[in-house]
């Protein structure tokens, strides 16, 4: 059975196998920004959000936003290990991905905006692969 995606390495100088790459990330950033994201997650990786509601009207632990917010950004770069097979790719999206949807639950930023940030990340991975780069390809020996 053939893979469903090319290889990082087949993406090098393929238009057609980088828009492949490219549809699977825009489809992996909705799975997990919307189906994936439950709303105890969605609501609790802003630090000011009023969770008590989830804790029976208790007030919610003390720094719960940064593990959730932490885990929202596993499961991104989850998917872009995952899509692309590169770990590299894969810490970059962990990073970013904290650090856009940081800056929108400090309402620094619109939802919409978050979303074309996120969308620019991976077109900016597909460029990456694209142009070869052989540091996203490193697996351990």
């Amino acid at each position: 059975m053939a893979a469903l995606l090319p290889a990082a390495e087949a993406v090098a100088g393929n238009p057609a196998a980088a828009l492949l790459v490219l549809f699977a990330l825009i489809i992996g950033h909705a799975l997990c920004d919307f189906a994936l994201q439950p709303e105890f997650i969605a609501l609790g990786k802003n630090r000011h959000a009023d969770l008590s509601r989830f804790f029976g009207g208790k007030p919610q632990p003390r720094g719960l936003w940064i593990h959730l917010l932490g885990a929202h950004c596993l499961i991104h770069a989850g998917a872009v290990w995952i899509i692309t097979g590169s770990v590299l790719l894969a810490a970059v999206e962990f990073v970013l991905h904290a650090i856009i949807d940081f800056v929108k639950c400090e309402g620094k930023t619109s939802f919409t905006a978050d979303q074309l940030l996120h969308y620019g990340c991976r077109i900016l991975y597909v460029i990456a692969l694209y142009l070869g780069w052989s540091c996203l390809t490193w697996t351990p020996a």
